[in-house]
C-alpha cells in the first residue's frame, strides 16, 4: 500500500514519460523479448472494454442532470461554446488536409472495404448506426448508437425523481473512477506500446509523433490566437487581445499543469470575479463550460481520426469531413473530465469511416503516448475559453448598455 501511495503521488505526466523512456530503451536493447508488449495489449484491451460504457453513462447523466440557464445571457454563452468547438474542428480539418500526418499502427493487413466512399454513404452509415439496438451498440462498440441512445435516455430521465438522478450520478462517478484506474496504468501500457513500436520500427517512429504533436498544437494556437479573438471581436467590436491574453495568463497556465478543466474551475471563477462579471451568470457557465466547452477535444478527435484515415488509405472528401466536424463537436461535449478523456471518443469518430474498433483503439493508444503534451495544451485551450466566452457574452451586453469594458484592472 505504501508503494501504491508513493506511486500515485508522482504526476501522471512524469509516469508516462518514464514509461516511454523505459519502453524505448527496452525496445532497443532487448527487441526480441516480446512479452513486454503484452502490457500494451492489456492496456488497449481495458480501454476497449470501458469506452462504450463511459460514453453511455456520462452523456446520459449529463443530460439527465442538466438544468436550463436562469436568464437569456446563458443562451449567448452556450452559442459561443458551440461556435468555438465547431470552428476548432473545422480548423483541424483544414490543417489535416493541408498537412496530412500518418501514424504507426501495428495491424499489418487492414480491410477498408467497409469504408464509405462519400457523404451519402457516411450519412447512411450514421443513420443506420444511430438506430442500432442499444445493447448491441454497447457490445459491438457502435459509438454512434451508444451516443444517440445515451441522449435519448438522458432526456427521458430529466423528469425522473431526485433519488433516481442520484443513482445515475453515482453510476457516472463510479464509471469515471474506473476510467481513472485504467488511465493510472497508462505508464505500463505505454511502456509496452513504445517497446513494440521501437522494437519493430526503431527510434525513427518518434519523428511521426513529433509531426502529430506539431499539427495538434499548431491547430490549438490558431484557435487561441486567431479564431477566438475574431469571434470576440465580432461580439464586442473592440480589440480582443487584452481579454484573450489575460485569460491565457490567468487560466491557461494553471490548466496546462493541472490537466483538468474541473480542477481549474476555482481559478476561472476568481478570474470572472476580477473581470467584474455577474456571479449569477459565471457560477453556472464556468462549471458548464468545464463539461461541454471542449474546443481542444474537438481538434484532437478530428486530427487523430483523419490521421487514421490517411494511413489506412481511406479517401475523405470535404463534405464528409464537415460531418466529422459536427460529430467531433458533439462528441467533445461528452468528453470525460479525466486526463486523456477526449482520446476515449476517437473510436466514435473513426466508426464514421468504417474503421474497426481494434484499429481505433490503436489510434487511442498513440494519443496516450503523446498525451503528456497533447492533453496539457488541450486542457489549457478548453479551460481558458470557458472564461473568454463567458466574459464575451456579458461584455456584449455591457456594450449595448454603454457600460465600459474593464479588463486589466480589478473590478
Amino acid at each position: 500500500m505504501k508503494f501504491i501511495k508513493k506511486w500515485n503521488e508522482i504526476s501522471l505526466i512524469k509516469r508516462i514519460i518514464g514509461g516511454m523512456v523505459i519502453g524505448a530503451c527496452l525496445g532497443l536493447l532487448v527487441p526480441k523479448f516480446t512479452a513486454i508488449g503484452i502490457l500494451g495489449d492489456l492496456f488497449v484491451g481495458a480501454l476497449k472494454a470501458i469506452a462504450p460504457i463511459l460514453v453511455f453513462i456520462l452523456v446520459m447523466n449529463s443530460l439527465a442532470q442538466a438544468k436550463a440557464g436562469h436568464n437569456g445571457n446563458m443562451a449567448n454563452v452556450l452559442s459561443l461554446y458551440a461556435i468555438g468547438t465547431l470552428g476548432s474542428a473545422l480548423i483541424a480539418v483544414v490543417a489535416n488536409f493541408l498537412f496530412p500526418v500518418s501514424i504507426m499502427l501495428t495491424t499489418e493487413v487492414v480491410d477498408t472495404s467497409s469504408a464509405p466512399s462519400g457523404i451519402v454513404e457516411v450519412l447512411k452509415t450514421l443513420l443506420l448506426n444511430a438506430v442500432d439496438n442499444p445493447i448491441h451498440a454497447l457490445i459491438s462498440a457502435n459509438y454512434i448508437g451508444v451516443l444517440v441512445w445515451a441522449c435519448i435516455f438522458g432526456i427521458a430521465l430529466k423528469h425522473a425523481n431526485k433519488e433516481t438522478k442520484i443513482v445515475i450520478n453515482n453510476l457516472s462517478d463510479a464509471t469515471s473512477m474506473v476510467v481513472r484506474w485504467v488511465i493510472s496504468c497508462a505508464p505500463f501500457g505505454i511502456l509496452g506500446l513504445v517497446f513494440t513500436t521501437v522494437s519493430a520500427n526503431g527510434l525513427d517512429v518518434f519523428t511521426t509523433y513529433g509531426k502529430l504533436i506539431g499539427l495538434l498544437v499548431g491547430c490549438m494556437l490558431v484557435v487561441v490566437l486567431v479564431y477566438n479573438p475574431l469571434v470576440v471581436f465580432l461580439c464586442i467590436k473592440q480589440n480582443p487581445y487584452p481579454l484573450v491574453l489575460k485569460c491565457l495568463k490567468e487560466s491557461a497556465i494553471t490548466a496546462f499543469f493541472t490537466r483538468s478543466s474541473a480542477a481549474n474551475i476555482p481559478v476561472n471563477m476568481e478570474l470572472c470575479k476580477e473581470l467584474g462579471l455577474d456571479e449569477d451568470n459565471y457560477s453556472v457557465s464556468i462549471p458548464l463550460g468545464a463539461t461541454i466547452n471542449m474546443a481542444g477535444a474537438a481538434i484532437v478527435i478530428t486530427t487523430m481520426t483523419l490521421s487514421a484515415t490517411h494511413v489506412l488509405g481511406i479517401a475523405v472528401d470535404f463534405p464528409a469531413a464537415v460531418v466529422l466536424c459536427i460529430l467531433s463537436a458533439v462528441a467533445a461535449a461528452g468528453t470525460s473530465g479525466v486526463a486523456g478523456g477526449s482520446l476515449m471518443l476517437i473510436p466514435l469518430a473513426c466508426s464514421l469511416f468504417g474503421i474497426s474498433n481494434d484499429i481505433a483503439m490503436q489510434v487511442v493508444a498513440v494519443g496516450f503516448i503523446i498525451s503528456f503534451i497533447q492533453d496539457s495544451c488541450e486542457t489549457a485551450l478548453n479551460s481558458s475559453t470557458d472564461v473568454l466566452f463567458t466574459a464575451t457574452a456579458e461584455f456584449r451586453l455591457w456594450k449595448k448598455a454603454g457600460k465600459e469594458i474593464v479588463i486589466n484592472k480589478k473590478a
